[in-house]
């Protein structure tokens, strides 16, 4: 029903936000994850999950569509409810849960609270087929698309074969410090934070 939720972040903490817009606090559920890329006060965007129940209506929301989008995929599976998958995001990265299934790492998952072996085994079979490459994918609002420099720099750098996902991190720490630096100077700095 909603897609994503624009506004500034008034309260966070590593279970929820609250996002107001347009004069309205929505509380969001997050994952640990989401909320080590969030900081009060800031404007954001987050894509949202809805869950409706008998006797509640939950949302859930997302740094990007890649870790909503493993939100979903894991909600499918029997005995994985949303407050499961979200432990699941708060434990291990999006893409750590796809490596995961795809080299069929149950103890891995196993570490999880709440995950036991039987959960575990039965996530692996039911998503392995489901899961692809693309959901690993960062999303490319990772990088400023209005900043050329990034851009161009954060290619250059996945060009050199370091991943999307490494790149990035490093890439918004020069950003945060230096954020009118050249495409040579962003190369630079990224590779000494690398």
């Amino acid at each position: 029903m909603y897609e994503y939720l624009k506004g500034r972040i008034s309260e966070i903490n590593p279970s929820y936000a609250v996002v107001e817009n347009n004069g309205i606090g929505w509380f969001l559920n997050i994952s640990v994850n989401t909320y080590s890329r969030l900081k009060e006060g800031q404007e954001c965007l987050l894509y949202l999950h809805h869950v409706v129940r008998e006797d509640d209506e939950l949302l859930y929301a997302f740094e990007n569509k890649s870790e909503r989008q493993i939100f979903r995929l894991l909600i499918t599976v029997n005995g994985v409810g949303a407050n499961t998958a979200r432990t699941m995001l708060s434990t291990l990265t999006a893409e750590d849960i796809i490596h995961a299934i795809q080299t069929d790492n149950v103890g891995q998952l196993k570490s999880i609270k709440g995950i036991g072996m039987k959960t575990a085994q039965r996530i692996i079979v039911d998503l392995r087929d489901k899961i692809t490459e693309k959901s690993v994918m960062p999303d490319d609002k990772s990088v400023a698309s209005d900043n050329t420099n990034e851009k161009e720099a954060f290619e250059a750098l996945v060009m050199l074969g370091f991943s999307k996902k490494q790149v990035q991190k490093a890439m918004e720490k020069v950003v945060a410090k230096q954020p009118d630096a050249s495409v040579e100077e962003l190369v630079k700095l990224t590779l000494k934070q690398l």
